[in-house]
């Protein structure tokens, strides 16, 4: 399966539509793009393989693979990127404004929902980040 990230990127904070087969699944707050910085910056653009990770503090939940000189990068909820955010990406309902949004909690299930699926049936599922263009 291949998620499509579709980016704005803001100077307060990277949004984005995250769409599978062309539907959206959830909209997406990120930190704003400042050259890949740790703990600053969104990721790059590309693509990458994600995969299902289990801790004690977040359950299940969903990790980026390798992401050129940055680890640790995860889905997980957030509606205020510049506060809650450290390179993470966080799913949303709604885009509330630059690296803001609502209801993450509810959008993060819906995305773990999509990614457990094709893992339960042994798909491979691959994030592909693009800008979509428009700031």
């Amino acid at each position: 399966m291949e998620l499509v990230l579709r980016r704005r990127y803001y100077p307060k904070g990277t949004n984005g539509r995250l769409t599978a087969a062309g539907a959206i699944v959830c909209f997406t707050i990120e930190l704003p793009w400042e050259n890949n910085q740790r703990n600053i910056s969104c990721i790059p653009e590309g693509r990458y393989l994600l995969s299902r990770r289990f801790t004690e503090k977040r359950g299940d939940h969903i990790i980026v693979t390798n992401v050129r000189g940055r680890d640790s990068i995860l889905f997980h909820p957030a509606n205020d990127a510049l506060k809650e955010l450290r390179g993470c990406i966080a799913p949303v309902s709604v885009l509330t404004g630059e690296g803001l949004g609502g209801s993450s909690r509810k959008a993060c299930e819906v995305l773990n929902n999509y990614v457990f699926s094709a893992e339960y049936l042994k798909e491979d599922v691959f994030l592909n980040i693009t800008n979509d263009g428009k700031s």
